[in-house]
C-alpha cells in the first residue's frame, strides 16, 4: 500500500476539526431547526473530509446533511466544498422506479386511455402469412389491369401496373379479406396459455367459491360454450345472480347458482316420540280371560264356591 493511499484514508486533522464550519454551512442550506447532531465524518481524499449531520425534517427519516470541506496544500485555512442531503444506511427511500408497461395492472385502464402493444409482444402473432397482393376485384390487381386495357377505360388515377401491390386470388390474405377476418395479429399459443392461467386463478376449481359449490360449471345450464381450443376448458357464465356473471369461467368452477341446485332436498323426518301423548289407549271394562289378572274358572266351579 502506497503512502498516498494511507494518507488519503486518514482524515486531515484541520478538516476533521472544522465541525462548526460544516454545521454553519448545513444550517444555511437547510430550513431552520432541521440540522441535528454531528453523525461522524469520512475522509474523501488528501485534505478533503465530509461531515455528516442528522436531518430532522419530516419525511426524510434516516437522511443526513453531508458537508464536504477541504484545504489547500500547506494552507491552514479550511474552506467549504459542497453541502448536500444524502440518504443514510437506514434512510426511508422511494421505491425503485418501474416502467409504466410493468406497473400496469388489470383494471387500470379508464375511458379514453390507450394501451399500445409492442410489435414483439409474445402474446400475439401474425394473423396471416404470405405476400400482400391486391384482391382480384381491386383496381390495382392484375386482373383489373387487363380489363382496363381491353375496354380502354380509366378506373384509376394512374396505370394499374404502377400502383402499389396488394393480395391475389387464392392467397391467405385475400381469403381473409373476403371473409372479413383479416386481422393483423391474433393470439399466439403463449397468449392463450397466459389468459387461461389468469382465468383459472380467478374462476377455477381451487377458488373458495368452487370448493363450496354443489356441482361444477360443466353440468350447469347457465354455461355458454365458447369456440376454439379454449372451449375445452372454459365457458361464459350467464347467470345474473352468480358472482361470475358475464365472465369466463373454468368448467371445473362452480357456485351456489348452479342450475340444478334449485331442486330442494326432502326435509328430514323427526324421530318417533318416546311417549305419544296424542294417542288414546283403549282399556276393556272386563279383563280378558287369558290376561292373567283373574283365575280362569268355569261358571259351575264358581257356583260351588258360593259365587252368584
Amino acid at each position: 500500500m502506497s503512502a498516498a493511499t494511507t494518507r488519503s484514508r486518514t482524515p486531515d486533522r484541520l478538516c476533521a476539526e472544522a465541525v462548526d464550519l460544516a454545521r454553519s454551512a448545513a444550517e444555511e442550506a437547510a430550513a431552520p431547526g432541521v440540522v441535528g447532531e454531528h453523525a461522524g465524518l469520512v475522509s474523501e481524499g488528501d485534505r478533503v473530509v465530509t461531515h455528516f449531520f442528522e436531518c430532522k425534517e419530516l419525511g426524510y427519516r434516516g437522511w443526513r446533511w453531508a458537508v464536504t470541506v477541504a484545504r489547500a496544500s500547506r494552507a491552514k485555512l479550511v474552506t467549504l466544498d459542497e453541502v448536500v442531503l444524502l440518504p443514510g444506511p437506514d434512510a426511508l427511500l422511494a421505491p425503485e422506479w418501474v416502467p409504466w408497461s410493468e406497473r400496469l395492472r388489470p383494471g387500470d385502464m379508464g375511458p379514453g386511455d390507450l394501451l399500445p402493444t409492442d410489435a414483439e409482444d409474445l402474446r400475439l402473432e401474425p394473423g396471416y402469412t404470405g405476400e400482400d397482393e391486391p384482391l382480384p376485384s381491386a383496381p390495382v390487381s392484375e386482373e383489373m389491369a387487363e380489363l382496363v386495357e381491353a375496354e380502354d377505360a380509366e378506373v384509376t388515377e394512374g396505370a394499374p401496373a404502377k400502383l402499389p401491390a396488394a393480395p391475389a386470388r387464392g392467397s391467405i390474405a385475400a381469403v381473409a379479406e373476403e371473409l372479413g377476418m383479416r386481422r393483423a395479429r391474433v393470439l399466439s399459443r403463449y397468449g392463450l396459455h397466459v389468459a387461461a392461467d389468469r382465468w383459472e386463478d380467478s374462476h377455477g376449481a381451487k377458488t373458495p367459491m368452487a370448493q363450496a359449490a354443489p356441482a361444477s360449471c360443466v353440468s350447469c345450464g347457465f354455461l355458454v360454450p365458447v369456440g376454439g381450443s379454449l372451449g375445452q376448458a372454459f365457458g361464459v357464465c350467464a347467470n345474473e345472480f352468480s358472482p361470475a356473471d358475464g365472465q369466463v369461467v373454468s368448467l371445473a368452477y362452480g357456485c351456489g347458482g348452479h342450475s340444478e341446485a334449485a331442486v330442494m332436498p326432502a326435509p328430514p323426518r323427526p324421530a318417533p316420540p318416546v311417549i305419544d301423548e296424542t294417542r288414546v289407549d283403549p282399556f276393556p271394562l272386563r279383563p280378558a280371560r287369558d290376561s292373567g289378572s283373574v283365575p280362569d274358572v268355569s261358571d259351575e266351579d264358581a257356583a260351588e264356591l258360593g259365587h252368584s
